[in-house]
Parts: structure tokens; sequence; C-alpha cells
């Protein structure tokens, strides 16, 4: 069946779906490298609601509603350190466990229990160096919901990669249009011509569990849609060459992903050691491309791509998209890398190089996408049966929050 197009333009469809989903799914909301030591803090947003995120004495981690139980004043702005959590109004503060800690002329409020005034703990979780929250306080634990993309990780253990770069965007469409941008490869013949003779975009295996899905895009192979390409051009597509540039020999006998994988492996060897020669060729080379639902996008292998995507506040025609790269390391945990956040004319090559000249083309049809979508006269949006099943999926499961359907 056709995607309902009001999924995308709809004001009362975005407003279901923070109701339904954003206040009650599990959501990647950061690393625990970003929170290091007790008193470290991130906000975390969500439509119209904010959260903060603390990092306990004992090393734990606590979430609270980003809001002052006095008169409601937003209690943290920015990421940072503090050893109390103190309203900039009044003064009211708080310990970071949450219980209460002060209340200036606290004789002019003794009609509140302060053994019963703590800021209200919100379900925290981590996994592979994520850290995870659900808005809704009685919701299942996080290790069921996560549980078909944990198997699949059991082999890449993301916590031990740090955050080398983590870049983001006010994107100009539904967060969804931006998400499923990402979910599969048919669109490389219209959208990344240049790099179809190294990508089996049509070739690609799409696997579909009940909380995640998979897309696997062969790469160093050709496009199916072409014939006879040989393996300079490969090569030369991968490695983003112009046709009066020399190529890097590749040895007799050798396929360009054995050449590529074998590249890769000395590249990532100081960093990563031994571990690159436990890794198949396919771990080094292709694409390995995770949704954990609803948008966090952890790519397996060195891959090094975490995707995340959600609306931009309330307005449901935008979207923030984030693209964190993480990297092996050895020795002592590197500082990980601040937001860097892009504005709107400036392009994801200028922070991500030739990853992110492949996001600007994905980004130069969003808008496009969300105006065609606002102008349609056709109700609905149609899928390709196999190519595109990462993205059914991803409605399927929108049906099931958003609207109770199966």
């Amino acid at each position: 069946a056709d995607v309902s197009v009001e999924r995308y333009t709809s004001k009362e469809w975005h407003d279901k779906e923070v109701e339904n989903l954003w206040k009650r799914v599990w959501q990647f909301a950061c690393r625990e490298e970003e929170i290091p030591e007790p008193g470290d803090h991130m906000r975390y947003d969500i439509a119209h609601l904010s959260f903060l995120i603390v990092r306990q004495q004992d090393g734990s981690i606590k979430t609270y509603p980003n809001a002052c139980l006095h008169r409601g004043r937003m209690l943290k702005e920015f990421d940072g350190h503090t050893s109390e959590i103190r309203c900039p109004f009044h003064g009211f503060a708080w310990n970071l466990d949450g219980s209460l800690q002060d209340i200036p002329a606290d004789w002019d409020f003794c009609h509140v229990d302060q053994d019963n005034f703590s800021l209200p703990e919100i379900p925290t979780d981590t996994w592979n160096g994520f850290v995870f929250i659900n808005p809704d306080q009685n919701c299942e634990p996080l290790a069921p919901f996560i549980a078909d993309l944990a198997r699949q990780f059991e082999r890449w253990d993301l916590s031990k990669l740090y955050i080398f770069q983590h870049g983001a965007k006010i994107m100009p469409c539904n967060w969804k249009i931006a998400q499923e941008a990402f979910c599969e490869a048919y669109h490389v013949n219209g959208t990344h011509p240049q790099i179809l003779k190294a990508l089996g975009d049509c070739n690609s295996q799409v696997d579909v569990w009940e909380n995640c899905a998979r897309v696997i895009t062969p790469a160093l192979t050709p496009s199916p849609l072409l014939e006879n390409v040989p393996d300079t051009e490969v090569i030369r597509s991968m490695l983003d060459m112009r046709e009066d540039e020399e190529l890097p020999p590749l040895p007799d006998g050798v396929s360009p992903r054995a050449w590529s994988a074998s590249m890769s492996r000395e590249t990532l060897r100081p960093a990563a050691g031994d571990l690159v020669d436990e890794y198949c060729d396919a771990e080094m080379v292709d694409s390995i491309d995770y949704t954990q639902f609803p948008n966090f996008h952890p790519w397996g292998a060195f891959n090094r791509i975490v995707y995340r995507f959600r609306p931009n506040g309330n307005d449901h025609r935008t979207c923030i998209m984030e693209c964190f790269l993480l990297a092996p390391y050895s020795g002592e945990r590197p500082e990980p890398a601040k937001i860097h956040l892009l504005e709107a004319d400036q392009p994801w090559g200028s922070l991500l190089g030739f990853l992110g000249q492949v996001f600007d083309q994905d980004a130069f049809n969003m808008p496009k996408v969300q105006q065609g979508l606002e102008a349609t006269y056709k109700p609905g949006v149609t899928l390709a049966s196999y190519q595109e099943s990462k993205v059914r999926w991803l409605h399927h499961k929108l049906g099931e929050w958003v609207e109770g359907t199966e």
C-alpha cells in the first residue's frame, strides 16, 4: 500500500507523532563520553520537550525534565558541568541526584513537602556507549526494545570508539524525508551518479527485524545498471580521482574489493590493532547501514557513521539531521568532538569532505521532496517492493505507534 502524503505534510500527523511516538519511545540522546565526569550534563530536545541528562557521583546517569518545579523555567540552556542544578530564575536548587537542595526563603513555601520535591526521573539506559532515554516513565526496559540491534552488534563494540566528528544541520523538510534518503541505495543512480562505478546500488541486501532493519550495499563493485566497467574505473570512482590523475597500481589477480580492504586494514591498524585482521573484506569496505526504530542509524564494522534525525522543535516542515563519525583509537580516549552546527548555506562537504559532498547531493533533494509532496494530487507515496523495504518497515512501525494500526 502507498504511504499517505499526510505523514510528511500534516501538522495533525506531527502532533500525533509527538503524543504517541516521541513521548513514548526509547531514543538516542547522547554518547556516554560526552558526559564523562560527575556533574557533566547535556540537554536533549525532541519536539517541544527538553530533557537534562546528568552524570551522577557514582558514575550512573540520570535524566530529568529540563524544567524547574517552581515556575517551570528551563534549568539548563547549554551543555556543561555543574555541582548542583540551580534554576537561574529564583534560585531553587537540586542535587545531582535530583533531590531538593535549597528553596530560597523556604519559610514562604510551608505548603511544599521538601522530602517529595525531587526532580522527576526519566527512564535512562545505555547501549554500546550511547545513552538512551524514554519520556514515558512507565515504559518497558531498553534491553528488549533494542534486542534485535544488540544481537547484530555483538561483533562490533561501538563503546570502544570515540566521536571523531559531529555535524548537524537544520534541513527544510520533514524528519522522515531526511531519514529516508539514507534508508535505501536505489537513489544512487539518480542522485549520486559519480559513485555508480564503485557501488552495487541495486544489489543491496535488505534485512528487517522487529525494531531494526539493515541495508548492506556492496562497494568496490559496479552498479548492475552499468555494463563492462573495468577495475581501474571502479578504483577511480571509489577514490574520487579525475581522468587525468594516475591511479595507484592494482596487483595482478587482486580484485578492487580485496585491494581496498587491504588498504583499509593498514590505515586502521595503528588505532584498531589486530582487530582489523578479524574483520572480513565486506566489513572493511561495504556500507552496513542499520536503523533502530525510530531514528537511530548506527553503521556496522568500521563504517564510522551514526545518523540521527528528529523534528526541529514543533515544526513538521523542518528537521535536525546529525552525523556522528566514530573512530577507533589507541591509548587514552581522545576528547569527543563538539557538535558543529552548519548554517543553512554551508555545505556538508565543508565539514565531512567527500562523504559530506555525497550528503550535499542528498540534501539537495530534501526540500524538493517536501515541496513536491505539498503540491501533489496523488494521496500516497509508492515504494519499491524490495529496494525500499526499509522505508516500508519504518512506516509500518510508525503506523503501529502513531495510529495503532498493523
